[in-house]
């Protein structure tokens, strides 16, 4: 016999690259999950599960907070990558991506690592130069 089968998560977007929190087993328990971290959304899941225990069908829902803030930290984020072997990390902070960028090319010699910053509103480009506005 067919059945249903909903979770919840707290979630900071709508889009496709999110951030996921969770799962709960009801809203209010999302929700307050949600508010504590600042995401604006819920998301509901669900899942419609066959005779045989498979998922047959995923619908998500989104779930907008009103009354939520998001913080602006986590409308940015900071991406070191070595252009010689392709390592990668993230940042919130500018002097993160600096202490990641001095270990690695300390580490590596001869290994250049370069910076972009992710914003929703432009997406992901380098910032050139960005050692020399640190020196």
């Amino acid at each position: 016999m067919a059945y249903k089968e909903i979770f919840w998560m707290a979630c900071d977007s709508t889009e496709q690259l999110r951030a996921e929190y969770g799962p709960f087993h009801t809203r209010e328990e999302a929700e307050v999950e949600a508010r504590k971290m600042s995401f604006g959304y819920l998301l509901r899941y669900e899942h419609m599960i066959g005779e045989n225990d498979e998922i047959q069908e995923v619908r998500c829902i989104f779930i907008e907070l009103s009354d939520v803030v998001t913080p602006i930290r986590t409308l940015r984020k900071l991406h070191t990558r070595c252009a010689t072997c392709g390592e990668s990390s993230v940042h919130e902070e500018t002097w993160q991506a600096e202490v990641w960028a001095d270990i690695h090319e300390f580490e590596h010699s001869r290994h250049h690592v370069r910076l972009f910053e992710q914003s929703r509103a432009e997406g992901l480009k380098e910032i050139v130069g960005w050692r020399d506005a640190c020196a």
